[in-house]
C-alpha cells in the first residue's frame, strides 16, 4: 500500500500530508489505504483506475517515449535501407511510434538532404513519398556498423521496470475451481491440488521432485493454465544506448493481433509468459547474450519469464552445477530483483517477477543445502500412483488413443508384470503401454485393442528384461 501512496503523489493526485493523514485514519479505522482516501475525499475512483491501469498509453511527443531524439532518429534512418519508396505510416508501422512523431523526424532528415521527397498525392505531409539519398544510406551504414538493431523503438528500463512491477505474479488472484479445472485432464490426488492451489497464489518458487515418470513435469505445464490474464511486453529494452531483444514468439503468445491505436505501439499484450528450459540449461543463458556482429543483446531466460512462469525441468540434469546455477539465483529469489551486466561492463537492476518451478527426480537435499531450500517456500512431493490412481491414467490414455480399456487385460498386466517383477506404478507407463500397442496393431493392420496378446507384447518390449 506505501507502493500506491508513492505512486499517488509521483502523479500528482496527492501530496505526502494527505498521504499521511490517509494513513493515520487506516490505522484507526482499517481496511485498505484507496479507500481511506476516498473516503476522506483526497482522491476519486478514476484516480484508482489511473493509477492501477497497466495500458501503456501511447506516447504524445520525444519526450515521454523516454528515449532520445538522436536514438530515434537512429533507428528511423536504418528502417530506411530496406524500404525503397515510402510514406510516413510505413516507417510508423515498423518502428511502432506516432505517425506524427515520424513525421517530424523525416522533415528533419528531409533538411539535412539525409531523405527527399518524390511526390505526393495531397498537399498533407502524411501523403508525401519519400526516398532514401545517397547521403543518408551512407549514414544509415554508419549506425549500423555501430549496432545492427532495426525493429520496433525499445522502451527505457525504467518504464519497463515499473510495467513488471504493475502486472506482479504477486497479483494474481486464483481460485479453487479455477486451479481444479487446470488440473482436470491430469489423474492428481485432491490433496495434492490442495498443495499446488496456494503455492500458485503466493508467486513463490517451488520444488516439485519426486521419482522420475510421474507426471512432475505435466504438474509444472498444466499450472502454467492458470496464469490466464494477459500483461504486456515491450519488444525491446534500453539501458543507455545499448538495445536488449525481449520479445521472443515461443515464450510470448500474443492475445490480440489486432492494432490497437489507444496503446504505445511498443508494447505488445500476450498471455503470461511460459519459459520452459531442462538439461540445456547453462550460466550463459541466465545473462545477457550479446552478439558482437549484431551489436545488441538478447534478454536472458528470467527476463523473458518476467510476469510469468520459469519452468526448470529435469533439475540437477544441466551441465552446469546444480549448486552453481541456484547460486546464481538466491539473491533475485531473495530481493526479486536481478543484476545483469553489459559487455561495457555497466551493471543495471531489473524486476525478477516470476513463479519459478524446479522439477526433478533427484531428492532436493541432495541438491541444495539447506540455506537455499529455505528460499524455496513450496517443496512439493510427486509419489508414485496408487493402484486406483494408476488405474485412472491408463483408462484415460486409452480413451485418448481410441482403445477401449479391457479390465481382464490390465489386470493380467497387474499380475503378470508389476506384482511378478516387483515393477512400481508409474504415471508415464499406461501412455507409453498404449503406444507399444497401437504401433503393434498398426503393424498387423488390426484396429488397436487391448488385449493380454498385445499387453504382452509391449510390456515385453518396454521394461528391461530380467
Amino acid at each position: 500500500m506505501a507502493e500506491l501512496g508513492s505512486r499517488l503523489i509521483e502523479m500528482g493526485i496527492i501530496n505526502s500530508e494527505q498521504l499521511g493523514q490517509a494513513l493515520d485514519r487506516q490505522r484507526t479505522h482499517g481496511g485498505r489505504l484507496g479507500v481511506n482516501l476516498k473516503a476522506m475525499g483526497f482522491i476519486r475512483e478514476e484516480d484508482l483506475a489511473r493509477v492501477f491501469s497497466r495500458i501503456p498509453l501511447p506516447p504524445r511527443n520525444i519526450k515521454e517515449t523516454g528515449l532520445e531524439y538522436a536514438m530515434i532518429e537512429g533507428l528511423i534512418i536504418k528502417q530506411l535501407l530496406s524500404l525503397g519508396e515510402f510514406k510516413v505510416a510505413d516507417v510508423a508501422a515498423r518502428v511502432k511510434l506516432p505517425a506524427s512523431m515520424v513525421e517530424y523526424v523525416l522533415e528533419a532528415l528531409r533538411k539535412e538532404h539525409l531523405v527527399d521527397v518524390k511526390g505526393a498525392s495531397s498537399y498533407t505531409s502524411m501523403s508525401y513519398e519519400y526516398r532514401i539519398t545517397d547521403a543518408g544510406r551512407e549514414s544509415a551504414m554508419r549506425l549500423l556498423e555501430l549496432c545492427r538493431y532495426v525493429g520496433p523503438a525499445p522502451i527505457p528500463l525504467e518504464m519497463y521496470a515499473e510495467m513488471i512491477e504493475l502486472q506482479t505474479v504477486k497479483g494474481i488472484v486464483v481460485g479453487e475451481e479455477q486451479v481444479k479445472k487446470a488440473f482436470s485432464h491430469l489423474v492428481i490426488s485432491d490433496r495434492k491440488v490442495q498443495q499446488l492451489g496456494p503455492a500458485i497464489t503466493s508467486g513463490q518458487a517451488m520444488f516439485i521432485y519426486g521419482p522420475p515418470g510421474n507426471g512432475k513435469s505435466s504438474i509444472a505445464e498444466a499450472i502454467s493454465t492458470v496464469l490466464t490474464d494477459p500483461v504486456y511486453i515491450p519488444y525491446a529494452v534500453s539501458v543507455g544506448e545499448q538495445i536488449i531483444n525481449i520479445y521472443d514468439p515461443i515464450s510470448h503468445i500474443l492475445v490480440d493481433e489486432d492494432v490497437d491505436e489507444t496503446k504505445d505501439q511498443r508494447w505488445l499484450k500476450v498471455r503470461r509468459p511460459v519459459v520452459m528450459t531442462g538439461g540445456e540449461l547453462t550460466m550463459r543463458m541466465l545473462d545477457l547474450d550479446f552478439n558482437p556482429i549484431s551489436k545488441f543483446y538478447e534478454a536472458s531466460l528470467q527476463m523473458k519469464a518476467n510476469n510469468g512462469l520459469l519452468i526448470i525441468d529435469d533439475f540437477g540434469r544441466q551441465q552446469a552445477d546444480p549448486r552453481q546455477i541456484l547460486n546464481r539465483w538466491i539473491v533475485p529469489l531473495d530481493r526479486r530483483i536481478d543484476f545483469m551486466t553489459l559487455h561495457t561492463g555497466m551493471k543495471f537492476t531489473i524486476p525478477f517477477d516470476m513463479l519459478m518451478i524446479f522439477a526433478t527426480n533427484i531428492d532436493p537435499k541432495a541438491l541444495v543445502d539447506d540455506a537455499f531450500l529455505r528460499r524455496i517456500r513450496y517443496k512439493i512431493k510427486i509419489e508414485h500412483p496408487s493402484m486406483e490412481e494408476f488405474s485412472g491414467i491408463f483408462k484415460a490414455v486409452c480413451r485418448s488413443n481410441d482403445v477401449e480399456f479391457s479390465q481382464s487385460a490390465f489386470d493380467y498386466l497387474i499380475e503378470q508384470f508389476y506384482k511378478k517383477r516387483g515393477i512400481s506404478y508409474s504415471a508415464s507407463h499406461p501412455r507409453d503401454i498404449v503406444d507399444h500397442i497401437v504401433n503393434y496393431s498398426r503393424y498387423y493392420n488390426r484396429p488397436p485393442a487391448m488385449t493380454e496378446e498385445t499387453v504382452r507384447y509391449a510390456c515385453e518390449n518396454y521394461f528391461v528384461a530380467e
